[in-house]
């Protein structure tokens, strides 16, 4: 028997709207109604119905129960949202800030870790996305939509379509990764599991793309399986390829566009996990002469 689906109120129906006129991302969207959905259970009424010091108790709430920040600044946003253009009361917001997030650097891999993470992967597309992912410094979600034609091999460039900040742009494409994208290519058209046009890296279904989670889970385990201990993501793979690319001495404005930064502050991070520029640098303490 099939569950009768719940009907949408008019209020969550014009939110809805109004983020479709506005094109905003499905992620984005599902994450401004969620933001709202728990704030109307903090708040026990209809959201329409609140007030500022309402909203000020609420930040208070999400505080002392230990949100983390992040969380934290995407329920506002959310809030931010509704009240700002759902509602058109954007002085209901007058006492809700958002917070800093704390910095954090990193985690890198070394490049024989890498190496390792790689090897120990033992699904052919895995770790021929595990690759494209390091060579390339693509976002998962990024390596999961690229298609077969979106391989330019005269050009030795991929064509990333709509990445993050709804952007084209072209990541280079190595001569081995091209060797390694071919080896998967001749093995999954032969297992019939890649289509003609079709995904690049396709799911069980090849009508389907890969998920960014199942990658995740693969990633995961084949650094289980490589003994690094490190805690690893799909997204590590992206901060070693700038990473070792700045301890290559490539210009970093370069690798800005290459990670489709849109401002440089962001990709400077990478200047205080690169290891090997430290070790060019001789400290004052070896300059001192003996007393």
């Amino acid at each position: 028997m099939d569950t009768p689906t719940r009907p949408v109120s008019p209020l969550r129906q014009r939110m809805l709207d109004d983020m479709r006129m506005r094109k905003l991302n499905p992620k984005t969207q599902s994450a401004y109604i969620r933001a709202v959905c728990r704030f109307t259970r903090y708040l026990g009424r209809s959201p329409d119905t609140a007030t500022v010091d309402d909203l000020r108790n609420y930040q208070l709430h999400l505080v002392d129960t230990g949100t983390s920040p992040m969380s934290l600044n995407a329920a506002i946003s959310g809030l931010k949202f509704f009240f700002d253009i759902t509602l058109e009361h954007g002085e209901l917001m007058a006492r809700m800030q958002p917070v800093r997030v704390p910095q954090r650097l990193p985690v890198v891999l070394s490049r024989e870790e890498v190496a390792r993470l790689i090897a120990a992967c033992n699904n052919l597309k895995h770790q021929t996305a595990l690759s494209l992912a390091y060579a390339t410094g693509l976002r998962a979600s990024e390596v999961v939509s690229l298609k077969v034609s979106d391989i330019d091999s005269g050009r030795m460039t991929l064509r990333v379509e709509q990445g993050k900040g709804r952007k084209d742009r072209y990541a280079m494409l190595p001569p081995l990764l091209l060797e390694r994208l071919r080896v998967w290519w001749r093995v999954a058209r032969a297992q019939g599991k890649m289509l003609d046009g079709g995904w690049l890296f396709p799911g069980l279904n090849p009508i389907d793309p890969l998920s960014p989670r199942q990658l995740n889970r693969a990633i995961r385990a084949a650094a289980l399986a490589a003994d690094i201990d490190k805690r690893v993501s799909m997204h590590t793979l992206r901060h070693c390829f700038a990473t070792h690319l700045l301890e290559q001495k490539v210009d970093i404005r370069i690798i800005q566009a290459l990670l489709g930064h849109k401002k440089l502050d962001t990709t400077v991070i990478y200047t205080q996990v690169a290891v090997d520029l430290l070790h060019e640098v001789v400290s004052p303490l070896e300059k001192l002469q003996p007393v």
